[in-house]
């Protein structure tokens, strides 16, 4: 079942169950990202539990060099 979901804004389909499946699909289950789900900040440890349904607004953010 593929769900429709907003990541970084975009609306994505997918058939990611969690979180962490949708990271891997995006090719960061190795790189070091920050995740958000509807706002909250979800630390990496906790993105298996954390269940997808329609309408989620997903953030993925790549640590930026800067100064």
């Amino acid at each position: 079942m593929e769900l429709k979901v907003f990541v970084n804004g975009e609306p994505t389909l997918t058939s990611a169950a969690t979180l962490a499946e949708l990271v891997a699909q995006f090719g960061f289950a190795e790189a070091g990202v920050a995740t958000a789900l509807n706002g909250d900040f979800v630390p990496r440890t906790a993105r298996q539990a954390r269940r997808l349904v329609g309408d989620d607004q997903v953030e993925i953010v790549s640590p930026r060099q800067g100064g």
